[in-house]
């Protein structure tokens, strides 16, 4: 059994081990003779990391100054394909730290980030302003690349792109300020999403519920009081003037951001950081999402008319008091009664047929049918913590495609949400060796009961299947260079291939392989899947219009080009009313505890699951109308070769117009929330 010293009543990860005289080796600064090169997880300590941070950091500077010290002409192996070679013990720590934090956030792993953080942000300008390595990178770049692969490239194309978009191009003074900002970014965002952490747990241990099941406890909850202090609590995360609150720091974020475009060139953050997205630019961002809030906001109108209907029977009973309206407290608990209503279908009844360790059978069985992956559990491996599971990944033909961790349920070290990530990229090494990933799912779903028993709700789920589609695009990539493997793609277009493979869940066919009563052994009654098929499309009126609303906070942050006089209450409010928003609704997130802009990469970004949905929903459309049937090996092996193989090795609508002949449907997206 493992511990993770720090963290009492935890059952967690050995990092602690004792050495013998003084003779031990940081593992990270060794190669490791484990199972597929899992890392020794039970070998390393917290004092391991800062000296392999800073042996790393070393060893990559001294690769770069290598690379600026050949004599012979630049090409693009020599200076490109070095450049993605190197840093190989930074990319070890960097893998195991990053994840390793995000599930067993401690006071030692905070104070290692804090001390590593300007290291990483320093190291990473003195490669991008390093104007001796651009020399190189550009004399590769304006040189005739025909001789390249396509891949090679992207390649050249990101690395270039990545020198002009970090300062390359400023004069001393701004290199320096730019320096400054990075640092101070890096420091403010994390100390963010340290915050979201505790107020997470705050609220945890308020009320007795993880944030992750807030829907379910809002769902179920009859007492209205309590609805509406839970509501209050979770709105409120990282705005109670305690030492959680994010209010200030978001601002100094939004100051920094806003001070980087404009040195950079830029009026706003926003146009700074979509120019190399798929969108391109703010005002085509707005303009989608203006379009999809008009038909969200309609539909959740006829949706609050419903529930008050409802609600009113409650009046008339004598439960509540004449004249009540719907709140947003309120949204959850009526609009169960409403599905119970329309749809007879109720959540009791159907997580019997959703246990944990079933819908993962189902996880894999969707991806076993349609691109021939197999699945075998490791036994007896050390990993990060006891609750984490390990599965090799292999190819129809028997290649390994990767290492699979797996990180279902929630505790109080763990960031809420779901999430995948690698520990290991997918890439060809010097010597020419396909080094396949090692990559994680992370969730929060209901936890298990006394006996072990995790029953999911529907939404838990399609989050099973959606965070194995990201898995799915990481193991299935055939790419040579890390930079472009994988998911490591446009952030308006990595969320196609996880909200694709949400596709799946519910289909009858694989319903009847894994959707079976955890007791019984029965499997789900054809009664039960009508009713989910039915009621697929229901309060997605609420649905939409939540995600969007976050959306539109988060560009309208964004596009600001100063805060000036700016107060988060009054600008949250302000945005609001100008996007129409409903008073049953607020944004998904709201400010103070939107992590996903704030301190998760996705500023100006958080759009990109709407945009994403409509290439995923118009690329489902093919298997929809296939005359072979929704599991149309063709079809699914040319998804498999046209997107999951490539990662960024092309530009996504390319790849998008190869599988389609055509540019994408808009109107699939709406069809799919059942919006038109």
């Amino acid at each position: 059994m493992n511990h993770l010293a720090g963290i009492a009543g935890l059952t967690l990860m050995t990092l602690l081990t004792a050495c013998t005289g003084n003779t031990r080796v940081n593992p990270f600064l060794e190669d490791w003779d484990t199972p597929y090169g899992i890392p020794p997880f039970d070998k390393i300590e917290y004092a391991d990391y800062v000296p392999a941070f800073k042996a790393g950091i070393e060893q990559q500077q001294k690769e770069i100054e290598a690379i600026i010290a050949n004599p012979d002409a630049p090409t693009f192996d020599n200076v490109i394909g070095a450049m993605e070679l190197s840093g190989s013990i930074l990319s070890k720590v960097q893998g195991v730290f990053y994840n390793v934090s995000e599930t067993e956030n401690c006071p030692e792993l905070m104070a290692i980030e804090e001390e590593i953080t300007p290291l990483v942000s320093e190291h990473s300008d003195n490669i991008y302003m390093n104007k001796d390595l651009y020399k190189k990178v550009a004399a590769v770049y304006n040189a005739d690349q025909s001789g390249l692969t396509r891949e090679q490239q992207m390649v050249l194309k990101k690395t270039y792109e990545a020198f002009e978009r970090n300062g390359i191009g400023l004069d001393e003074a701004k290199q320096a300020r730019l320096r400054e900002i990075n640092t101070e970014m890096s420091a403010k965002t994390n100390k963010i999403g340290n915050n979201n952490l505790a107020e997470n747990n705050a609220f945890k241990e308020r009320f007795g519920i993880s944030v992750s099941a807030y829907p379910t406890a809002m769902t179920t909850t009859e007492d209205r009081s309590l609805r509406e202090e839970m509501f209050k609590a979770y709105s409120s995360r990282g705005h109670n003037g305690n030492e959680n609150d994010n209010r200030q720091l978001v601002l100094d974020v939004m100051r920094l951001r806003i001070e980087k475009a404009q040195l950079m060139g830029y009026d706003n953050p926003a146009a700074f950081i979509l120019e190399p997205k798929m969108a391109h630019d703010p005002e085509t961002v707005d303009a989608f999402l203006d379009g999809i809030m008009k038909a969200a906001v309609a539909k959740a109108k006829e949706e609050v008319a419903d529930m008050q209907k409802v609600m009113d029977q409650d009046i008339k009973a004598g439960l509540l008091p004449a004249g009540t309206k719907i709140k947003p407290w309120d949204w959850w608990y009526y609009a169960e009664k409403v599905r119970k209503a329309k749809y007879d279908l109720d959540e009791d009844l159907t997580k019997p047929y959703f246990e944990m360790k079933n819908v993962q059978k189902g996880v894999f069985e969707a991806a076993h049918t349609l691109y021939g992956v197999n699945f075998e559990k490791l036994e007896g491996v050390n990993l990060y913590n006891d609750a984490a599971e390990a599965w090799k990944l292999t190819d129809a033909d028997g290649s390994l495609l990767g290492i699979f961790f797996c990180d279902y349920f929630p505790r109080s070290t763990k960031r809420s949400g779901a999430w995948m990530n690698n520990f290991r990229d997918e890439y060809y090494d010097a010597d020419g060796n396909e080094i396949r990933p090692i990559i994680v799912n992370v969730c929060n779903f209901s936890s298990p009961d006394e006996n072990g028993v995790a029953l999911l709700t529907v939404d838990e789920v399609e989050t099973a299947f959606h965070e194995f589609g990201h898995a799915l695009h990481g193991f299935l990539t055939k790419c040579h260079y890390p930079s472009v493997s994988g998911t490591s793609v446009a952030r308006d277009f990595v969320e196609t291939f996880s909200q694709f493979n949400e596709n799946w869940a519910f289909q009858p066919e694989l319903l009847a392989k894994y959707a079976v009563h955890y007791q019984t052994g029965e499997v789900i009654p054809q009664e039960l899947v009508d009713k989910i098929e039915a009621a697929s499309k229901f309060n997605q009126g609420f649905m939409t219009t939540e995600l969007c609303a976050a959306s539109i906070l988060d560009m309208k942050w964004h596009e600001l080009s100063s805060i000036e006089g700016i107060d988060i209450d009054e600008f949250e409010a302000k945005v609001c009313k100008e996007m129409g928003l409903i008073d049953e609704i607020i944004p998904r997130y709201r400010t103070t505890y939107f992590n996903h802009i704030f301190s998760s990469g996705y500023s100006a970004g958080y759009y990109g699951y709407l945009w994403s949905e409509v290439l995923d929903k118009d690329a489902f459309s093919f298997f929809e109308k296939s005359p072979n049937g929704v599991w149309d090996p063709a079809l699914a092996k040319k998804f498999r070769q046209t997107f999951l193989e490539k990662g960024g090795s092309e530009e996504p609508m390319v790849l998008y117009e190869q599988f389609a002949g055509r540019q994408p449907d808009s109107d699939a997206f709406l069809r799919g929330r059942g919006l038109k």
